[in-house]
């Protein structure tokens, strides 16, 4: 970031440091700056505009923490960061989106909301009870932005994806997740988010876990599994996906189709330590938790019951293969 062209007033210099070095024209005078200044400032490239009446006191490249400031200040005094950028803020996704998402108060002025570049703007009426009481730029509770999220994601799965990283990124917790659905009157999703969140906090930390879970393990009637079971090895502690451990069988999943060699490796070294400790180990990818789910189920309540599972396997569904018959 380039250096500061011109000093500030002292009574400035707090509000410019909370700010990342960005001003509203309309702070001018509060804090001691002519508005006047600001624009001859801009003209002399002294100071830079980013957004209509918001300008950065330096010539540099802004840094992303300046330009969220700076949407804010053109969004309004009780402008949030919410939603995708709410999430960066928190951790839970590792590349700044191309758009900035920001929600205002549901009464504020309607000029506000009109074609701010590179920014989303919404409505809530709820903004003083989701803003985070600390955070700045100012940002909606990481436990708010996981539900914002979840009202606009495609599909349940996409959902589920926020509270896995969310819990599995140690942000918040379920239970916390809990308290703020419940103070909200409308939820999409309800039912489905609070069977998930009870997924979420018995270790189920990703989708193809929740897939697994919602497709193969309960409408099939197979015994619960212990998710993200530790186990010791001489080498070390390893985590697996989905162990049932009174029958010495774990099911671990994979994200993807094909995985590169190196990785390849390190699963059939793993099987091979499962094995080895007397577990035996059914491997299972994306598309065996979809159209195959009823022949995933089956396999899994076939090898339960050589090792020993007295429980009734049931089929899921009209043409559910048995996986007794």
């Amino acid at each position: 970031m380039g250096s500061v062209s011109a000093e500030p007033p002292a009574r400035s210099r707090e509000l410019l440091g909370g700010q990342s070095n960005a001003i509203a024209r309309r702070q001018g005078t509060s804090s001691g700056i002519d508005p006047r200044a600001m624009r001859s400032r801009v003209r002399n490239g002294r100071w830079q505009r980013l957004q209509r009446g918001v300008y950065a006191t330096f010539s540099g490249e802004p840094s992303r923490e300046t330009v969220l400031w700076a949407a804010l200040l053109r969004a309004g005094p009780e402008a949030v960061l919410s939603h995708q950028t709410a999430a960066e803020r928190h951790g839970l996704i590792d590349e700044p989106s191309s758009l900035i998402s920001i929600t205002v108060p549901a009464a504020s002025h309607p000029g506000r909301r009109a074609r701010i570049p590179g920014v989303v703007i919404r409505r809530s009426d709820a903004i003083v009870r989701t803003r985070h009481p600390a955070m700045l730029p100012p940002c909606t509770r990481v436990e708010d932005t996981v539900l914002d999220l979840i009202e606009i994601a495609p599909t349940v799965d996409d959902a589920y994806m926020w509270i896995c990283r969310a819990i599995g990124r140690r942000r918040t917790t379920a239970d916390r997740i809990r308290v703020a659905m419940a103070i909200r009157k409308k939820m999409r999703w309800r039912r489905e988010i609070a069977l998930a969140l009870g997924d979420a906090e018995a270790g189920a930390l990703s989708v193809l876990e929740y897939r697994y879970v919602h497709r193969v393990e309960r409408p099939h009637g197979l015994p619960v599994a212990r998710r993200q079971a530790r186990i010791r090895y001489g080498t070390g502690n390893r985590y697996l996906d989905n162990l049932y451990e009174e029958f010495g069988v774990c099911v671990e999943l994979d994200g993807t189709a094909a995985h590169p060699a190196d990785e390849q490796w390190r699963d059939k070294r793993r099987d091979n330590a499962n094995t080895v400790s007397g577990l035996v180990t059914l491997r299972f990818g994306v598309l065996d938790l979809g159209d195959r789910r009823c022949e995933t189920a089956s396999a899994v309540a076939s090898l339960l019951r050589r090792h020993g599972w007295t429980g009734a396997y049931r089929a899921c569904r009209p043409g559910c293969q048995d996986a007794l018959s």
